[in-house]
């Protein structure tokens, strides 16, 4: 049965094309969203449409640039959004942070940070106008506790935290819901490259980096993206959530 509160709404999702993304945006197709899937690559959001049970626009946008998104506002203003859900991010260098050049620093907060910023400002004023939306920025459980050799990433989601928790408090009198969503480690190919990674630089093998990670959850596993794209939706379901960060890390215990 459609949540009230999604069927019937346009919806905006960044990085949409795999991951995350993807998930989040069949969830809320299937819960009666008409969704704009919002991606660099043509083929990966195509992919994505695919697999949608209802209306959908393909649009292509890097949140990182500010021309493009000016461009892709300019694209929907003959939508009426009122959902907003801010997932594309990157994971960045996995080194020590002495050994990160500050191109790849800036790479990560252009697009974790910064893409969340200006597609904030671009899309609020019409949600503001109208005195209702919703805003889940995707934040990580990363972003409260130490993750070694991963500081810009660790860095750049805890200012999403704290973007979000701001800007509750400017738009949430205005009818604006913002709230961010902080997943644990996520099976699938991303955390598999980042395994990877880590058991390159460490030296360990790939099943003593992954390890390494799930030991720190309670419920000793991941978390799926099904799972993540789920909670995405009962946070819509909330209409007295603002300001919150949801932590969704199968009981990653930040120490």
């Amino acid at each position: 049965m459609p949540i009230d509160r999604i069927s019937g709404r346009t919806a905006v999702v960044t990085g949409a094309g795999n991951g995350l993304g993807r998930a989040i945006a069949i969830a809320l197709s299937q819960e009666g969203a008409r969704v704009l899937l919002v991606g660099r690559s043509v083929a990966k959001l195509d992919e994505t449409a695919a697999q949608l049970s209802g209306a959908f626009r393909v649009l292509t946008c890097d949140v990182s640039e500010p021309s493009s998104v000016a461009a892709f506002a300019e694209q929907i203003a003959d939508e009426e959004v009122s959902i907003l859900v801010n997932n594309a991010g990157i994971a960045g260098p996995v080194a020590d942070l002495v050994d990160i050049e500050p191109d790849d620093w800036d790479e990560v907060f252009a697009t974790n940070v910064k893409g969340v910023y200006l597609m904030c400002r671009a899309l609020l004023p019409p949600m503001v106008k109208r005195g209702a939306g919703d805003v889940i920025n995707l934040a990580s459980v990363s972003g409260k506790r130490p993750l070694a050799r991963r500081t810009p990433y660790t860095a750049s989601k805890m200012a999403v935290i704290g973007l979000t928790a701001t800007l509750a408090w400017e738009v949430g009198p205005l009818g604006i819901s913002v709230n961010s969503l902080s997943p644990g480690p996520v099976e699938g190919e991303r955390m598999t490259r980042n395994f990877a990674r880590d058991a390159e630089v460490t030296g360990s093998s790939f099943d003593e980096a992954r390890e390494s990670f799930v030991s720190r959850a309670a419920l000793q596993r991941m978390v799926t993206e099904e799972e993540v794209a789920n909670a995405a939706v009962a946070m819509l379901g909330m209409p007295g959530l603002c300001g919150a960060d949801i932590d969704l890390s199968a009981g990653m215990i930040a120490r």
